[in-house]
């Protein structure tokens, strides 16, 4: 318990430094990088593939785009559905790498061998399982 404690906290720690430096949060740039990945992706798409729940990613869509880092715009074949893209702004944070917490994530991987690294991909998500139970 004590090292998900540990991560947690650190978790938190750089997502808070990356608001001070970047200006978004650590679940912010996630789902910058993800439309930067996926140009034109719905909210479900962003949600489904981050495991993210449509609630919280609606706040954090909201603040992308009051902070002019996302554009929406309604789908042309289905109007119900929203598609998302990067501004310039998002696009400078999708690029950027130093300080985040993925480039943290790629400096441990290159630490850590084949074995340690699927280990450690079954606990988290057993974890994650047991978590999501009701």
């Amino acid at each position: 318990m004590q090292r998900l404690w540990a991560l947690s906290h650190a978790l938190e720690v750089r997502s808070k430094g990356m608001a001070r430096t970047l200006g978004v949060t650590g679940p912010q740039r996630l789902v910058i990088r993800i439309i930067g990945q996926l140009p034109r992706a719905s909210a479900r798409d962003i949600s489904s593939t981050l495991g993210m729940h449509p609630s919280t990613l609606t706040g954090i869509l909201a603040r992308l785009q009051a902070h002019a880092l996302i554009l929406r715009k309604t789908d042309d074949e289905d109007r119900r559905v929203s598609r998302f893209r990067l501004t310039g702004a998002g696009e400078r944070i999708d690029h950027e790498r130093k300080g985040t917490v993925e480039a943290a994530i790629r400096r441990a991987l290159g630490r850590a061998d084949r074995g340690m690294i699927e280990g450690t991909m079954i606990m988290l998500e057993l974890l994650a399982a047991e978590l999501e139970r009701e």
